[in-house]
């Protein structure tokens, strides 16, 4: 599926980006744990950080073609980098979409020009597959709510100074999931500390406590009980992002392997020389390129309507992708690729990732499924 020359223009834009500016700090980022924000800076000097914001608000009101394309590109430099900008874009979607005008006027122009970073607060510890059964609860006091709960598994959680928050006006009642924003400098909110995880590391991904939380009721983004559906069709969007990001990643590791393989030499050879390594390549380019195009798909669905089918298709298609391309570019790669001095051992543990969040392969199966059999 090709592309319009304007989205072949952003590409190649934000891969000179992501090459020239995200990849150098990958490994250490990596390595200390800690988000690169001259990065962040430039991304929002291209205008990325308003990628999901309407034009009359300062934003690039990207479609969901281009959105796919910036999400893949800004992978191939650091997943990390990628997945804190699609989350902060969650959080844009989400006020430009459900906002009001005074809501879009008050938080979308600095969201775009990148601070503050936002985040998008749905998982809980007890609740990530399924939302319906979260505990957090926004009870109605006059002309505020009140906000008593805990969330898990966000990312920007200590970047962010907007958090987009799903919570329940009756906790007895699932059906009364309302959609709020939430300052970063609310009294009672509480940022946990980072997760040390096994890839995404320069990526925070904290817990968030609410005490007694209090927040004007103008903050609420849907009417009571709307929260939940609007969660899921933001999350439509965010599966295409995912995917993008995983094609992005496999690509990286194709490209190492291929340069790789052209450089290290047995028996004489080059490694590119050897039947085995070449047909190895030729799969790992293959799966790379399928995933890219159904993603692609996916995208364009998006475009003319819902997608939900394509999305999940793509992100449960290209995450599993991802897996296998960097688990064989570390295979050809051998005992280089088990160490940290290179690039493939970082892609492949972060690749894991992409099964897992904003809907783990299983649910993915299962929507699809739904959508097929039901």
């Amino acid at each position: 599926m090709a592309l319009t020359d304007e989205q072949a223009a952003i590409r190649d834009v934000v891969r000179e980006f992501a090459v020239e500016e995200i990849r150098p700090t990958a490994a250490e980022a990596d390595r200390t744990q800690e988000f690169p924000e001259d990065v962040w800076d430039g991304l929002a000097e291209l205008d990325l950080t308003g990628l999901t914001v309407p034009e009359e608000y300062g934003g690039y009101d990207a479609d969901p073609v281009t959105y796919s394309v910036v999400n893949e590109e800004v992978a191939y430099g650091a997943l990390a980098v990628a997945t804190a900008l699609s989350v902060h874009c969650l959080a844009t979607s989400c006020i430009a979409e459900f906002g009001d005008e005074d809501q879009r006027e008050r938080w979308l122009p600095e969201m775009t020009a990148g601070r503050p970073v936002g985040a998008f607060a749905l998982s809980e510890p007890h609740a990530g597959s399924n939302p319906a059964e979260m505990s957090t609860e926004a009870r109605r006091e006059g002309d505020e709510y009140v906000i008593d709960g805990e969330k898990q598994w966000i990312t920007n959680g200590k970047r962010a100074g907007v958090y987009v928050l799903f919570a329940k006006t009756d906790q007895e009642d699932p059906a009364t999931i309302t959609q709020f924003v939430v300052p970063g400098d609310a009294d009672g909110l509480s940022v946990g500390e980072k997760e040390d995880k096994l890839g995404l590391r320069a990526s925070d991904t904290t817990s968030l406590t609410f005490d007694g939380v209090r927040i004007p009721a103008e903050n609420r983004l849907t009417e009571e009980g709307r929260g939940l559906s609007a969660a899921f069709h933001i999350l439509t969007g965010g599966r295409i992002a995912i995917a993008s990001q995983a094609v992005g990643l496999a690509q990286a590791a194709l490209d190492e392997a291929i340069d790789y393989s052209r450089e290290r030499e047995q028996f004489g050879d080059p490694i590119a020389e050897i039947q085995s390594v070449r047909h190895t390549i030729a799969e790992m380019a293959t799966r790379t390129q399928a995933a890219r195009q159904l993603t692609r798909y996916a995208a364009r669905e998006r475009a003319d309507g819902d997608g939900a089918l394509a999305a999940s298709m793509a992100k449960y298609f290209a995450s599993e992708a991802a897996m296998h391309v960097t688990n064989e570019a570390v295979q050809v790669h051998g005992g280089y690729g088990y160490v940290t001095e290179g690039e493939v051992e970082r892609l492949y543990r972060d690749a894991k990732i992409t099964e897992i969040y904003e809907g783990t392969t299983e649910i993915q199966k299962t929507v699809v499924a739904r959508h097929l059999l039901d």
